[in-house]
């Protein structure tokens, strides 16, 4: 299982000459995942390694759909495909979840939980790679698609938290438990509200938002891998 992770390493990096590349790759990346699925019994989503790997899958599967919309089509997805190869090495650097899962996590809504908030972590990172695209090249025109990607990215993360409050009622009797990773994901939560409400005011549209955008993914990442290895917490990912 673990030459698919590898081969699709170096699929995204012939993709950086021709787009075809990336696509055997996403292929690959999604084969690993469904292995371990299958070797598993359940959904790779445990751990840094299966989520970092899952987080990178998702970015290139969101970034496809995004790519038809944008002119420099090649540029967009090298620069994604650098995003998830990032993703990939650094969930090598972790030791795969193989252990049983217990009772508490063997739940519809935890699966969820951890599904839409990756996914919402994806788009996120898209929309940081839009805003930086836009910094430099000054294409006004994919800013909105920045906004598109944060707007749907909030609607699932949103999701995400009422699907992993109802887990926490029913593992541990309460849906908050002051953990830092819940307080981080409420701050996240905040940031990506005021963002899409400064967006409704004309002044904020353009290189402020953009902005915006940027410094959300940066709170993603500490809210996702920096609380874990700073602050003790009950999530895992």
């Amino acid at each position: 299982m673990f030459i698919f992770a590898v081969l699709s390493i170096a699929f995204y990096l012939l993709g950086s000459y021709r787009t075809i590349f990336i696509w055997p790759g996403l292929i690959l990346q999604l084969a690993y995942l469904f292995s371990r699925g299958i070797q598993l019994s359940r959904l790779p989503l445990v751990g840094p390694h299966d989520t970092l790997f899952f987080l990178s899958a998702s970015s290139v599967i969101f970034a496809v759909p995004i790519a038809l919309k944008i002119r420099n089509r090649q540029r967009f997805l090298n620069s994604v495909t650098v995003l998830a190869l990032f993703f990939i090495f650094l969930s090598l650097l972790y030791k795969p979840h193989n252990y049983p899962l217990p009772p508490v996590l063997k739940t519809f809504w935890f699966e969820t939980h951890v599904a839409f908030s990756f996914f919402s972590y994806a788009l996120f990172g898209i929309a940081a790679v839009i805003g930086i695209l836009f910094l430099l090249n000054k294409e006004e025109k994919i800013e909105i698609l920045q906004y598109k990607a944060i707007l749907v990215g909030y609607f699932l993360f949103s999701a995400a938290m009422v699907f992993g409050g109802i887990w926490a009622y029913y593992a541990w009797g309460t849906y908050w438990l002051w953990t830092p990773k819940e307080l981080w994901t409420v701050i996240l939560w905040l940031f990506y509200s005021l963002y899409l409400h400064a967006r409704l005011r004309q002044w904020w549209t353009g290189r402020p938002s953009v902005i915006l955008g940027i410094i959300g993914f940066v709170i993603v990442m500490f809210t996702y891998l920096g609380v874990s290895l700073f602050m003790k917490s009950s999530h895992t990912f």
